[in-house]
């Protein structure tokens, strides 16, 4: 990586950073439940597991649904939208690491900011998987017997509840594909600090001084910090 400051800013960094609230942290693992419930439920009946599979999968989607519609609000108006999408420093360092992977000469790329690149292009493929199976599962909610509204089995035509039916399966298979790449980088020992961040809300010093780029996402600390006592505090709201 290139440098990404002096010892002065790396002397006010907290013994703990801050990463996710316990807002952001209790919709990590409230989603994550969910999804996990959906998946069970979808494919074990596949497999001959035979149970009334149809109520608790679409209990487990109205509990993502209403999770998913709780996180959009807390991330536009509450914390940095932003920070998860990726920028133009992400890919003008993603191209960087391109040429240097294949023996060119390119700078060195920068420091991560609060979230790697790879964790920004993971979230848009979630959105998009996930997206299409809240959709297309909300409507076929209308095929069954919910306390949400009455059974319509009519609401579209034969052709199109087949596609509905197919983007749905496809979704599904996606997010099946992306939960377990997430829980295998999640358990590697290069990313345990990110993933032991989402269960206590922060990480060391020093993964964060090895990995983050202070000027791309500052941290202040605490009040009773003596790092803190002679410097001026700064920081940004995160996105959880």
């Amino acid at each position: 990586f290139a440098s990404s400051g002096s010892p002065l800013i790396a002397a006010r960094i907290p013994e703990h950073v801050p990463r996710h609230s316990l807002v952001a942290r209790l919709f990590h693992w409230i989603m994550a439940a969910s999804m996990l419930t959906l998946l069970f439920t979808a494919f074990l009946p596949r497999v001959g597991v035979q149970f009334d599979w149809v109520t608790y999968h679409w209990i487990a989607g109205s509990v993502l649904t209403v999770s998913i519609l709780f996180h959009i609000i807390h991330a536009s108006f509450f914390l940095d939208f932003w920070s998860i999408w990726p920028d133009r420093i992400d890919i003008r360092d993603a191209g960087r690491r391109i040429l240097r992977a294949m023996g060119k000469t390119a700078p060195p790329p920068d420091k991560f900011a609060k979230y790697p690149l790879e964790n920004k292009l993971y979230h848009g493929a979630i959105i998009a998987a996930g997206l299409s199976v809240i959709v297309t599962g909300v409507f076929m909610m209308f095929r069954v017997r919910t306390i949400f509204f009455p059974r319509n089995p009519y609401l579209f035509s034969d052709m199109t509840w087949g596609l509905m039916y197919v983007l749905h399966g496809l979704g599904g298979v996606g997010l099946i594909a992306l939960i377990m790449v997430h829980i295998y980088f999640g358990l590697r020992p290069e990313k345990r600090a990110i993933t032991k961040s989402m269960i206590f809300g922060w990480m060391s010093r020093d993964f964060y001084l090895e990995e983050h780029d202070p000027r791309r996402w500052p941290v202040e600390a605490p009040p009773s910090s003596p790092a803190s006592a002679d410097t001026e505090p700064q920081g940004v709201r995160d996105a959880g």
